[in-house]
């Protein structure tokens, strides 16, 4: 019987994305990324206002990439060094990352909830989401430098985006531990949860952003994502295009109305 699992929950408008592989600390192997596709493929096809990410039990949201010699990966990485082919090393690489890609580029927003401690691509994982709840007791490492290696599903660049270069370089450079009031300090993670109701907390986070107008979210999330290191004037140009057609599909009717109502606005589903 296998040991892992992905398992993937509807809750109203949220779905919740659970990494279930304990023994391992919610690792990835290479079944682990066939289920992550799976996943992703139904989220697509049943598109919900908010996705939220997170991990089973209380010791991991995710250890990165299981380094684990029975996963069939670790032998191909094995081989290759041996070999000296870079080749099947970027394959690898690549198709991690773009696993993440298609999750983190849903156009609703992705939601961290950091259960437990985040390593290595666990914590390149966390920050290739929109936003991060963390329970008081974790902790985020960029651990890759202690192993010889360096963030490779992204999240270096996202963090470097997120935090700014010297802010990065600190945190992958050193591979530190980073408990849960420094990540906050930093802007590493948006908030902090009572401890063990990060769940909890970050469903009513969501819950409280699908409650608001679903293409309006959509298009100012998509704003948010393109903006960064786009030059002024490209990003201010892409806001007015994106407001004004969000304008133009009648959304804010059902918010305006019911704001002069005084009523809790219902809107409808995005076609």
């Amino acid at each position: 019987m296998s040991e892992a699992s992905i398992h993937l929950e509807r809750k109203g408008d949220v779905s919740v994305v659970t990494l279930d592989r304990p023994k391992r600390r919610n690792a990835f192997n290479e079944e682990m990324w066939l289920l992550l596709e799976q996943v992703i493929s139904k989220l697509k096809a049943d598109l919900p206002r908010v996705v939220l990410l997170t991990g089973t039990g209380e010791k991991a949201f995710c250890a990165g990439f299981d380094v684990n010699p029975d996963n069939p990966q670790v032998e191909n990485l094995i081989n290759a060094v041996q070999n000296h082919d870079r080749g099947p090393i970027a394959g690898l690489l690549r198709r991690i990352r773009n696993a993440i890609d298609r999750l983190v580029s849903l156009p609703v927003p992705i939601i961290a909830a950091l259960n437990g401690n985040a390593y290595g691509g666990g914590a390149e994982l966390a920050v290739r989401c929109d936003l991060r709840v963390m329970d008081p007791d974790a902790v985020i490492s960029f651990s890759e430098v202690r192993l010889g290696l360096m963030p490779d599903w992204g999240g270096g660049v996202a963090l470097t985006r997120m935090l700014g270069a010297a802010k990065a370089a600190d945190l992958i450079l050193t591979a530190r531990r980073v408990r849960a009031e420094e990540a906050y300090g930093l802007g590493l993670v948006n908030r902090i949860s009572h401890r063990g109701k990060v769940l909890d907390e970050s469903i009513t986070l969501a819950e409280n952003i699908a409650k608001n107008g679903p293409r309006a979210v959509r298009f100012a999330l998509e704003v948010i994502r393109k903006v960064t290191g786009m030059p002024l004037h490209e990003a201010l140009e892409l806001e007015t295009e994106r407001a004004a057609e969000l304008i133009a599909c009648g959304e804010c009717y059902h918010g305006i109305s019911a704001f002069l109502s005084k009523k809790e606005p219902e809107f409808p589903e995005p076609e």
